[in-house]
């Protein structure tokens, strides 16, 4: 018999996924490195990205759950301790190593069929590459000196034709970046890296589609199909059919949203069952955090829909080339287009855009928080 699902109120929805973002709490995983490695454990993966105007995202959703946070406690964790690596999910993450079997299927895959971006890229080359790096240690592209130089033949496609087979290597599994200064990687073999004598045994199709939905379930309190296989739409049937399962168990329980019973969602009952604590806390959150990246989920939670526009001409911007949603409690209150002046030591405020009325108390909390995320910019 099928389970009668539960409605609670969006009020509730949003609590459960607070609660499970850890932005409910001051300092829900300790500070230093450990801090970092249990964050990234508990949300499953952070992104990485290029865009710098502010300090790169992969920090920033650290900072906004590790108060204490500094940036030498990721290069720890990926280049010392060797706790997490960098592969892509929906896009270039960190991910647990512990994590690393749900991932080397897609690592042969990419072995098999490298793809059209990598299709110049020839055995030989990589093999040539392997050699380089088993003979010189670790690389940068910076190291590499001796390419011959080709045009480019896309916008963030390299005049060094070592780039495009690093990249390939990487997809593949045969190298690690064993560390990052920016957006500068460096390459070692897997391996070597990690002191393997072999990789880890692949997971399965069951052990990953386990794994996808245990992770959103950690990391969202509540979810749906669209929340658990962000841009991974062929992983949902298989989804979809391990929900079913754990709902005929009662391992887990189907939620709608009052107001919103469209959208199918589930969630384990302890976690509906669990007291939510009130919060008021304040974030600038970057538009890659967990929070704010599936921008559905976010306007359905928070009546809030958030516009990235780094890449829509300025004319047409709303909200400003980088804002930043500042939340208060369960609210989105405001967007900040931000940017960082290293040179002068200075934040920028380019454009502010209140959503909400935070009143007067509410508009100083945000300035105090704003002032501690301007210290961590210049590295204060």
């Amino acid at each position: 018999m099928a389970r009668k699902p539960i409605t609670i109120s969006l009020d509730k929805a949003r609590a459960v996924w607070l609660k499970a973002q850890k932005l409910d709490l001051e300092t829900p995983f300790g500070s230093g490195p450990a801090a970092a490695a249990a964050a990234i454990e508990h949300l499953g993966y952070v992104q990485i990205d290029t865009i710098n105007v502010i300090e790169r995202c992969h920090h920033h959703i650290l900072f906004s759950r590790i108060p204490g946070y500094r940036r030498s406690d990721l290069t720890h964790l990926q280049s010392a301790d060797k706790s997490i690596f960098e592969y892509w999910t929906h896009a270039l993450s960190y991910v647990p190593v512990k994590d690393l079997r749900f991932f080397v299927p897609a690592m042969r895959s990419h072995r098999e069929k490298p793809g059209a971006w990598f299709g110049s890229v020839t055995a030989a080359e990589i093999a040539a590459m392997k050699r380089r790096l088993k003979t010189e240690g670790p690389l940068s592209i910076r190291d590499i000196d001796d390419d011959e130089l080709v045009e480019k033949d896309h916008p963030w496609a390299s005049r060094k034709p070592s780039k495009r087979v690093l990249q390939l290597m990487f997809y593949q599994g045969l190298v690690a970046i064993s560390a990052r200064d920016g957006m500068v990687k460096t390459y070692d073999l897997m391996e070597r890296h990690f002191g393997w004598t072999g990789s880890p045994r692949p997971a399965t199709d069951r052990q990953i589609t386990a794994y996808l939905l245990d992770r959103a379930l950690k990391s969202q309190g509540l979810v749906s199909l669209d929340s658990i296989c962000h841009l991974n739409a062929p992983a949902k049937k298989a989804v979809r059919e391990l929900i079913d399962a754990r709902v005929r168990r009662r391992e887990l329980v189907p939620v709608l949203l009052d107001g919103a019973e469209k959208v199918a969602h589930w969630a384990e009952p302890a976690v509906l069952d669990a007291p939510m604590a009130s919060s008021e806390r304040v974030h600038v959150l970057s538009p890659f955090d967990p929070l704010i990246i599936q921008r559905k989920r976010l306007k359905l939670f928070f009546g809030y829909d958030h516009l990235f526009e780094a890449y829509v001409p300025a004319a047409k911007r709303v909200f400003g080339y980088f804002a930043l949603p500042v939340l208060m409690g369960d609210r989105v209150v405001a967007a900040v287009d931000l940017k960082t002046d290293r040179a002068a030591g200075r934040l920028l405020v380019q454009k502010w855009t209140w959503i909400e009325d935070a009143g007067v108390e509410g508009r100083a909390m945000v300035d105090e928080e704003l002032g501690r995320f301007e210290r961590f910019q210049l590295g204060a």
